[in-house]
């Protein structure tokens, strides 16, 4: 099972997709998503946000650690994945405030973003080895 799940991360594209998810869901109307006020768990969205970076930034990563011959340089890109979902993040909220309807710019989210990609790195630095073994 490792050597299967090596192999469905260490291709591109389940990354990619992931980032044109994110790009979807953070780019849907604000009347397209449920009311905070009638969710069972508070703040839910800020936990979908932790998932949505963590994720990003774990595929992403482990998708260049898996390239052959980059086992010196995957920490320096495992970092700047880390940096661009950060910015990702930050850039998204400027897009929900000024060109999606119904949408707010909102700080917590950001930071969200941030914890999650922290997490995903994390993550990923610390069970590449296993997946790959």
């Amino acid at each position: 099972m490792r050597h299967r799940l090596f192999q469905i991360f260490s291709n591109r594209f389940p990354a990619l997709i992931w980032t044109i998810i994110i790009f979807i869901l953070l780019a849907l109307p604000g009347n397209m998503l449920p009311n905070e006020n009638h969710l069972a768990i508070p703040n839910l969205d800020k936990y979908v946000h932790i998932i949505l970076f963590g994720s990003f930034v774990f595929l992403w990563s482990f998708y260049y650690s898996a390239k052959p011959g980059n086992n010196n340089s995957s920490l320096r890109h495992s970092v700047v994945i880390l940096i661009i979902a950060c910015l990702y993040g930050t850039a998204m909220e400027y897009v929900q405030k000024y060109f999606i309807p119904n949408r707010d710019f909102d700080i917590y989210d950001i930071a969200a973003d941030i914890v999650g990609a922290v997490a995903g790195f994390l993550f990923v630095r610390l069970t590449f080895s296993w997946f790959r073994s």
